[in-house]
């Protein structure tokens, strides 16, 4: 693998390690969070896009932290689960946490794996921590090794726009429109479901979506 971005070595440091540590590992906690902030829970949300996807498709999670997501998608039926984390202390602790679920130090500029591996890849509160000038790069990688679907759940916004300070660190956040931009990236993506979620705290606002490869 090249050397690391700026913004990859902040997260494989102290602070990424102290990220890990505050995020929550008590699945009640989590779902509790999102049906208060959105109204419905994590599962749910995830019914709504992945209810047509075999429970036996292999799927891989880039930036997976603890594990919750893929121990969610494990809760749900899917057997075939896969995550990347490029914190080491993360791997480790997600890797204590799951079992039968395969995951790995990689990182989403170089992913570990051969193209069209997985049936689904997806992200979940990544792309938003890649600098914009890399995160095409990252969606080359997750294009690359799904050989149908991509999925994503990320803070969204019509136009680019760069969070000035997150947790004291610059460059660290942005949000965008990201499934326009896959489909601008791949034309033979498509664009299967899309929903929107406002944070009732804020102006801020997350988006889930499917894409399909034709």
């Amino acid at each position: 693998m090249s050397k690391l971005t700026k913004q990859e070595e902040i997260w494989v440091g102290q602070f990424g390690r102290a990220y890990t540590d505050r995020d929550s590992t008590n699945d009640q906690e989590l779902e509790a969070g999102y049906k208060s902030r959105w109204g419905s829970t994590r599962k749910e949300m995830n019914e709504q896009f992945l209810s047509e996807i075999d429970r036996s498709a292999r799927i891989l999670e880039v930036g997976t932290n603890l594990g919750n997501q893929l121990l969610l998608l494990q809760s749900m039926g899917f057997e075939n689960l896969y995550g990347i984390e490029i914190q080491s202390y993360a791997v480790e602790m997600a890797k204590y946490r799951t079992k039968d679920i395969n995951i790995l130090w990689g990182s989403a500029l170089d992913i570990p794996f051969k193209d069209g591996y997985f049936d689904l890849v997806f992200t979940s509160g990544v792309l938003i921590h890649i600098h914009t000038d890399d995160v095409t790069q990252a969606m080359k990688e997750i294009y690359r090794c799904s050989n149908r679907y991509v999925w994503g759940l990320e803070y969204y916004a019509d136009q680019l726009t760069k969070f000035e300070d997150y947790r004291g660190q610059q460059d660290l956040l942005w949000k965008e429109n990201f499934s326009k931009r896959y489909l601008d990236l791949f034309p033979d993506l498509t664009l299967i479901k899309e929903e929107y979620s406002h944070y009732p705290d804020s102006e801020n606002m997350d988006t889930m979506y499917l894409l399909s490869k034709a």
